[in-house]
């Protein structure tokens, strides 16, 4: 059957308007020509030649999702860090039924344990999440957030970066089990089948051994995970802003749920680990892809920081919402600089990019800032740093005494390692630079970006969305969901044979 709705029977309008009432099924029917109407009775005086249910966008997704996590749509706003998925962005968000994950990587302990308690304050008995990031480099960083989640009952973390598992994300995830259920749950945003593996099984003996052999757990709970895997869920993580491998969702999706069925034939756990979808999330055409190739839930980030709850500057937020899909690049990260791990970042309107990998070439090619050339480092001085490089290893000093005083232990007599934490200080601060908005280092924002963010301004040009002050968090999550849920609509009449007009088959936000 093939059936093309006429125009001249319905306005397209008026066939936009029945698609998108959700609550309503909607019918295509012949009568003195094709049109579409939510009215069952009208359907019953013509010939119904294609139907479809409701679609509210509650029904999209896994219902054990959100029942586990306590919220009321499968959607998650994904932590960014530093705080730019900061606390009034998780409270926007628990507020609204929807699971939001503060941003609490490269920031101190003090200010972790604030927002958490600022979260909880605000949006009392509502689910959220904490980042919790994986810190080769700063293990005290890591412990210290495990400590601060258990000691102010955070029940979510979600994991990122992850190349293995570590105590820490052990000992999170084993102090919450009881003979009652599972108390911590661990969201893990992967992006490679091999670190998918470790989260979907349960955690490592020599781990669990350790951890009761310092009591940081008990014998029980040693014993309790064993029996369950190491993560509730698993984000698959494309092409994303920040840390990302650049995968292709369609290629990385049914790989990670091919994997989890492998893995629960083999395991049988109660309640299988979930697998969802991120990075390229940027418009209800993508959300919908992700649902209907499997994804249990989807997870925004980059269209977030653009959001007048984010912690990003101004400066910034107007930024972002003039960047198009080609507009990112790969650049050294500072959590992972000496091991050659890239973080995908926003090129319009900065140097960032191209002054972080001149120093990664430094870093390689010399064994310590006194080997690097005059000339080159009278350019470092100038141009990148603005200030004697001296005068950046004592601040650098200053800042890990504080923070982490093994890093500076660890730089003693070692010049390669104290040339990694002088470059470390300009990608550390490029980032705050961006989020202050200091207009005399504009050219050095770091700014984590992936191409979603260009495929959501396309998408929102002409509608109220399109200057950022208007964008709320929550006004994006409403409209990605309605949205998907209005493309699986059309989508599942064209597969029926209905050809519907061009303009009625784009979801357009409106207030």
């Amino acid at each position: 059957m093939t059936a093309v709705v006429n125009p001249l029977a319905r306005t397209a309008a008026e066939v936009y308007s029945v698609l998108a009432d959700l609550e309503r099924p909607c019918y295509i029917v012949d009568q003195d020509g094709v049109a579409a109407t939510n009215d069952e009775r009208a359907a019953r005086a013509g010939t119904v030649l294609a139907a479809v249910p409701p679609m509210p966008p509650q029904r999209l997704g896994a219902p054990d999702f959100t029942r586990d996590h306590g919220v009321r749509h499968a959607y998650m706003a994904g932590a960014m860090a530093n705080g730019i998925a900061s606390a009034r962005l998780v409270t926007a968000m628990a507020r609204a039924g929807y699971l939001a994950s503060y941003g609490a990587a490269s920031t101190v302990p003090a200010k972790v344990a604030e927002a958490l308690a600022e979260i909880a304050r605000d949006a009392p008995g509502a689910a959220f999440a904490c980042n919790l990031i994986h810190s080769p480099s700063e293990p005290a960083l890591e412990r210290s957030t495990v400590d601060i989640c258990l000691r102010q009952s955070v029940r979510c973390v979600e994991a990122s970066a992850f190349l293995d598992l570590t105590p820490e994300i052990v000992r999170y995830r084993a102090a919450g089990l009881t003979r009652n259920g599972i108390g911590n749950r661990v969201i893990a945003k992967v992006s490679r089948a091999e670190v998918a593996e470790r989260f979907m099984r349960p955690a490592p003996d020599s781990i669990l051994r350790d951890l009761v052999a310092t009591g940081d757990i008990t014998q029980d709970q040693a014993d309790l995970a064993r029996t369950v895997p190491m993560a509730d869920d698993i984000t698959a993580e494309a092409d994303s802003g920040g840390h990302t491998d650049r995968r292709p969702l369609p290629v990385l999706l049914p790989d990670l749920l091919r994997l989890r069925d492998t893995i629960q034939r083999e395991l049988r756990h109660r309640t299988p680990v979930r697998v969802g979808a991120a990075g390229g999330i940027g418009t209800p055409a993508a959300a919908f892809a992700a649902f209907a190739m499997g994804a249990a839930y989807v997870v925004t980030g980059s269209i977030n920081q653009a959001t007048v709850e984010s912690g990003q500057s101004p400066a910034v937020k107007r930024l972002l919402a003039t960047a198009g899909v080609a507009d990112t690049e790969m650049a050294p990260s500072s959590d992972m600089f000496e091991l050659g791990v890239d973080v995908q970042v926003l090129k319009r309107g900065t140097l960032f990019p191209a002054r972080a990998k001149k120093l990664y070439d430094l870093y390689r090619a010399y064994d310590g800032i006194d080997a690097i050339p005059p000339a080159e480092r009278a350019t470092l001085e100038s141009k990148i740093f603005q200030r004697p490089l001296e005068d950046i290893w004592t601040d650098t000093v200053a800042y890990f005494s504080e923070r982490d005083p093994s890093q500076i232990e660890r730089a003693a007599g070692n010049e390669k390692r104290r040339m990694a934490l002088i470059f470390r200080w300009y990608l550390g601060l490029s980032s705050r630079w961006s989020m202050t908005g200091d207009p005399s280092r504009t050219p050095d924002y770091q700014i984590w970006c992936g191409p979603a963010m260009g495929a959501f301004n396309t998408w929102t040009a002409g509608t109220y969305l399109a200057p950022p002050e208007n964008r709320t968090v929550t006004d994006i999550a409403t409209h990605l969901l309605h949205g998907a849920a209005f493309t699986a609509r059309v989508t599942t009449l064209s597969l029926a044979g209905v050809h519907l007009p061009a303009a009625c088959t784009t979801y357009r936000p409106v207030p």
